[in-house]
């Protein structure tokens, strides 16, 4: 089974066991979070609307860490305008615990004894 999920602005395909690594997230390191997936899939039944609303991703934030070096360097020929700068994004890497989906409702199905004691209405006659 798996889902798809939205952190940051971002949607991510993710399984049970799967780690993402994302733009920093406000929890600590260690910490748990619920995410809201949008699309669940795979097994052997489809997830209607009904069940998506219940269901669940668990996720741990397991470290938060910087990415690669990014150099921007700016250059304008016959000048001796140059211009170097660079960033680090910060980010968070998470690992998928568990995805769950609400248990389907079962509707009521009308009584037999119900339907039986209801008086008929007698028709009109013209």
């Amino acid at each position: 089974m798996y889902a798809v999920i939205d952190i940051g602005g971002k949607q991510y395909r993710v399984e049970k066991g799967d780690e993402v690594i994302v733009d920093r997230l406000d929890k600590d390191a260690g910490k748990t979070l619920t995410l809201k997936p949008v699309l669940i899939g795979g097994g052997k039944r489809a997830v209607t609307a009904a069940e998506l609303k219940g269901a669940r991703v668990r996720a741990k934030v397991e470290e938060h860490l910087l990415g690669k070096k990014v150099k921007v360097f700016k250059y304008k020929p016959k000048s001796t305008y140059k211009k170097m700068r660079g960033h680090r994004s910060r980010l968070s890497r998470v690992s998928i615990q568990s995805i769950a989906t609400a248990a389907p409702k079962k509707k009521a199905e009308p009584k037999a004894a119900d339907e039986a004691s209801k008086p008929e209405k007698p028709e009109a006659s013209d």
